[in-house]
């Protein structure tokens, strides 16, 4: 059974709160930085996980993971030499 809105958001809307103000933090703290965030390529991925973030529909959590995921490769235990 779906749990209620409200209990949810009793048990979970300080925890978000957090992390949404340390992700504040990041952006501050990269727009103060020299040089240029856009260039790259981390700055695209952050912003695209935020852009997911923003989607209404079930399933953020997993196409955020795919994002910052790398693509399955059957060779992967020779390429960490594992």
């Amino acid at each position: 059974m779906a749990r209620n809105v409200r209990d949810v958001l009793d048990q979970e809307y300080l925890v978000a709160r957090a992390k949404i103000l340390e992700l504040a933090a990041i952006l501050d703290r990269l727009d103060r930085a020299n040089g240029e965030a856009a260039e790259d390529p981390r700055y695209g991925l952050l912003r695209q996980g935020m852009e997911l973030l923003q989607q209404k529909e079930d399933g953020r959590a997993e196409r955020v993971q795919l994002l910052f995921s790398r693509p399955y490769q059957a060779t992967w235990r020779d390429e960490f030499g594992v």
